[in-house]
């Protein structure tokens, strides 16, 4: 009995586990070249659900990405349905093909980037405003490219290793 609950639990934290990699998509176009599509001018729009799905916030968000060669400058200004105006500035360093370093002033530590494909996969810890202080939450967030124009955001925002909440973003590159 005690051995069929251990596989039971087992197989159930398996299913709970996020097993895609950036490298699934390796193969797959169109290419995403995060510092390609995010320079100049990009516009946003997202909703902020909470854990069981909810819709709690909605934004548009104006981005500006400036290329030097070696590091991408983003300016995003999100404007939330709410009245409240959000401004981070990332500067993101490309390590080589596939390999990204960023950061940014509310991010704790350094923020880490793949990209395959269509693909850009970035980990980081935000700290985000809840009630006059701020909480660190760990964002995994994926960007699919569509096309030379569109790309798809989803983040898993968690604390302690559990969903706190879900973002969806789309893009448009003008």
């Amino acid at each position: 009995m005690q051995k069929a609950l251990i596989l039971i639990l087992i197989l159930f934290l398996n299913g709970c586990a996020n097993n895609m990699k950036p490298t699934d998509f390796k193969d797959q176009k169109p290419r995403l070249i995060i510092e390609d599509f995010l320079s100049g001018n990009v516009k946003a729009w997202g909703i902020l659900q909470n854990r069981s799905g909810k819709v709690i916030r909605q934004f548009s968000a104006d981005l500006n990405g400036k290329w030097d060669g070696k590091q991408l400058i983003l300016d995003e200004k999100f404007n939330w349905t709410d009245g409240e105006i959000q401004l981070r500035k990332w500067k993101i360093n490309k390590i080589d093909e596939h390999n990204y370093e960023g950061s940014a002033a509310d991010v704790v530590g350094t923020a880490r980037g793949y990209s395959y494909g269509p693909a850009f996969k970035f980990e980081y810890v935000l700290l985000v405003p809840v009630k006059g202080k701020e909480i660190k939450i760990t964002f995994d967030d994926w960007i699919f490219k569509q096309d030379d124009n569109v790309a798809i955001n989803r983040a898993i925002m968690k604390k302690f290793g559990f969903k706190v909440a879900e973002l969806t973003v789309t893009f448009v590159k003008n």
